[in-house]
């Protein structure tokens, strides 16, 4: 027994001893020793003010975790939210906008099971509030392919041009704004960054909304005013007034669903899906019979396609159900029944019309405009990128820079009509061509002549002009050689010819 009192009486000194101090600023709050000397101190330090519980974000530090694992996804989320709520009426709105829609909710948060745990992982790792993990609810309703009237894309609602500034490729075959891992790390990446130039994060997510600029310009305004530069001080669209207030409802009903009267469907604090690489073009269809799941579910968890087969230069990693992952890999082992994708991209050398890209690749028109989503009355533009099919002798798959850069470049296709006109004095073929924005080549080659002729006045000669023009001045000013000939000109006082048309 007295053997076993000085072991504890040891062990107790030794953890006191382990004590030791904490750097400034450091997350524990604990200050360094101002001595000059390298000892350290074994006394042990009291922390000012009250303790606060340990965020699910700390926990990615070297700081203590909680030793119980949380029952489900919401209850991992409600662990991790560390941004200042937002009281008010805007708030109490919401709140009850959202809690009168309980089908609307059950929709919502359903749809988002396939993505929220990733979310989650991502903001954990970043050490970020995972409020925002919420924050696809407000907009798109966490749909991936939800597109707003001003062309914001994905679950996360980039612009192009934002997405573009975040390296979200968007090109003839795929949409990376609508990517659920390249959209996320894309959005968070701009949250942080808005959060650095704010300093906060309800300011963060206005500038989210509304754009960095327009922030920065309203809170200049309210401090050249000697007013205040809060979230809620600032003049803003009605729509990023209510942004964060909606943020903060939807982080209230799923804080205690139980006071709205609002049940969330089980997400459970396991992933969805798995990250599957691919080494070869592969066509959509394939996948998804190989992982034994149906396409629109494939679609779902990979929504940034926007054709049938998958270049595995650009895209080289492909999302499966987690169960499905192992399954698809076994089955592509085996596989031996030939390619892998039925189509290619072909470069087209030269503008040229559907008909003709269609009678080069062996298509037919019908299937080229379909597959490419070409309208009608457009002409194809040198540079584009075709989807065709893949014959049996390719091997080759499609190179990465035509993965990532490839786009289909379209311009009106000009309908001509040949038109008669009459030369004036001094016309020829060139003077003819400028006028009616013609090449001076084609023009000699309508009317017989060499490309230096010039024309008699009153000659008859021969334009092929797009159909507007037809109808519009050239049309004009052709019928107008034709009456001067039919009828005198009217005069003007003094006996001269007017230059006024009929």
């Amino acid at each position: 027994m007295k053997k076993l009192h000085i072991a504890c009486l040891a062990g107790l000194l030794w953890l006191t001893g382990c004590a030791t101090t904490g750097t400034t600023g450091g997350p524990s709050g604990m200050q360094t020793p101002t001595s000059g000397t390298d000892t350290p101190s074994h006394t042990p330090v009291i922390p000012d003010g009250p303790l606060s519980p340990i965020t699910a974000g700390r926990t990615s530090s070297s700081e203590v975790a909680s030793l119980s694992t949380p029952a489900d996804l919401w209850d991992r989320i409600r662990r991790g939210f560390a941004m200042p709520d937002l009281q008010g009426d805007l708030v109490q709105d919401r709140e009850q906008w959202y809690a009168s829609r309980p089908e609307y909710m059950q929709r919502m948060t359903e749809r988002s099971s396939k993505y929220l745990f990733h979310v989650v992982e991502e903001l954990e790792r970043r050490g970020m509030p995972t409020e925002l993990a919420l924050l696809p609810y407000i907009e798109s309703a966490f749909n991936p392919r939800a597109v707003s009237s001003a062309k914001a894309a994905g679950m996360w609602q980039f612009m192009p041009a934002t997405g573009n500034y975040f390296d979200l490729k968007q090109n003839a075959f795929r949409d990376d704004r609508r990517d659920v891992l390249a959209s996320t790390r894309a959005a968070l990446d701009y949250l942080q960054k808005l959060y650095g130039m704010f300093g906060d994060w309800h300011l963060a997510l206005a500038a989210y909304n509304w754009g960095e600029g327009s922030v920065s310009r309203a809170i200049a305004r309210n401090q050249k005013a000697g007013l205040g530069t809060s979230y809620t001080d600032l003049n803003m669209p009605a729509e990023t007034r209510l942004y964060v207030p909606k943020l903060q409802a939807v982080k209230n009903i799923v804080a205690n669903p139980e006071a709205f009267r609002t049940e969330l469907p089980l997400i459970e604090n396991h992933p969805y899906f798995q990250m599957v690489d691919i080494t070869h073009d592969i066509d959509v269809a394939l996948v998804a019979n190989l992982a034994g799941v149906r396409e629109e579910d494939f679609r779902a968890l990979n929504p940034a396609f926007h054709r049938p087969t998958i270049f595995a230069a650009g895209t080289p990693q492909i999302l499966l159900p987690w169960d499905n992952a192992r399954v698809f890999q076994r089955n592509l082992d085996a596989y031996n029944q030939g390619q892998y994708a039925s189509w290619t991209v072909w470069s087209v050398p030269a503008t040229m019309s559907a008909a003709e890209a269609a009678q080069r690749t062996g298509m037919s028109e019908s299937d080229l405009r379909s597959i490419n989503n070409i309208p009608p009355r457009m002409l194809i533009k040198a540079g584009s990128a075709l989807m065709v099919p893949r014959s049996t002798t390719t091997r080759q798959d499609v190179s990465a820079h035509l993965a990532d850069n490839g786009q289909l470049s379209l311009t009106p296709e000009i309908v001509t009509r040949r038109t008669t006109v009459r030369a004036g004095k001094r016309d020829s073929v060139r003077s003819i061509a400028q006028r009616y924005r013609v090449s001076a080549d084609n023009v000699a080659q309508w009317n017989d002549v060499k490309a230096t002729a010039a024309f008699k006045a009153g000659q008859q000669v021969v334009v092929f002009l797009p159909v507007r023009m037809a109808h519009g001045p050239a049309a004009e000013h052709s019928s107008a050689r034709k009456a001067d000939k039919k009828a005198p000109a009217p005069t003007r006082k003094g006996g001269k010819p007017s230059r006024k048309r009929r």
